[in-house]
């Protein structure tokens, strides 16, 4: 009994001592905290489109046939304008018996059939009339039209640069105006990393700006020169950083 009380009491003085020491040094470490943002404006050089064709008949091969020569002629007009094959792809297919009240399936409508077909554009001064051709060969709808660029990981890594150059010149703003001086970073997270266009967005929603960040925007990629009503603008590759610095 007396081993055992003699054991217990070592360890509860091991975990009182631990606790000590993690605190001290909880109060010892003085830290300040700081996010950067940073933002890489860039032309896309390359556009994604995405159609979609739907024909209707009460005659299943009717309605297949119908389908096919639409997409058919869509393929034409890309290849007219020079796209490869392996840019031109056919990405989704579906055939479905519709009636008035589905539940019941009273009074047949039709076989509905479907297919998407997505063109990837390499060459932007194509887009315009490459889309409208396709919407006059047949394509009934537009799903998707995302324009991007090919260089995308190295924009990320410069923005993601920016963002921790960012965040060094706001400890170091803060810190002086206290009269501290910023030591060695103690932990680093990268938050968010993405990029954004008016056409499509990779996180739903622009960030926001906050009391606590340091911003840098760079434009990377000039202006478009395509002559063209559609107007490309520019994608946003974002980064945001957060690290604590020490104080020395």
């Amino acid at each position: 009994m007396k081993t055992f009380l003699n054991i217990l009491c070592a360890v509860l003085f091991v975990l009182a001592f631990s606790r000590n020491a993690f605190a001290l040094d909880e109060k010892e470490m003085r830290l300040i905290t700081v996010t950067g943002d940073a933002e890489v404006k860039v032309v896309p050089d390359e556009v994604i489109l995405t159609l979609g064709v739907e024909t209707s008949n009460k005659d299943l091969n009717a309605a297949k046939n119908e389908n096919d020569q639409k997409v058919k002629n869509i393929v034409d007009v890309a290849e007219k304008n020079r796209i490869e094959d392996k840019y031109i792809q056919t990405d989704y297919i579906s055939i479905e018996p519709r009636y008035t009240d589905r539940y019941t399936q009273q009074e047949f409508i039709g076989y509905f059939v479907r297919k998407s077909i997505v063109i990837t554009l390499k060459d932007i001064s194509k887009f315009e009339d490459v889309l409208s051709n396709s919407l006059n060969a047949g394509a009934n709808y537009v799903h998707g039209i995302q324009f991007r660029t090919t260089e995308l990981r190295e924009y990320r890594d410069q923005a993601r640069a920016l963002a921790i150059k960012a965040a060094q010149e706001k400890a170091n703003d803060l810190a002086k105006a206290l009269g501290q001086k910023v030591g060695k970073p103690h932990t680093i997270r990268e938050d968010q990393a993405g990029w954004w266009s008016w056409y499509n967005n990779w996180w739903g929603s622009r960030w926001g700006g906050n009391m606590m960040s340091q911003n840098i925007v760079q434009n990377a990629g000039g202006t478009s020169e395509t002559e063209s009503t559609i107007e490309l603008g520019q994608i946003n590759v974002n980064a945001r950083i957060t690290v604590s610095f020490e104080l020395e």
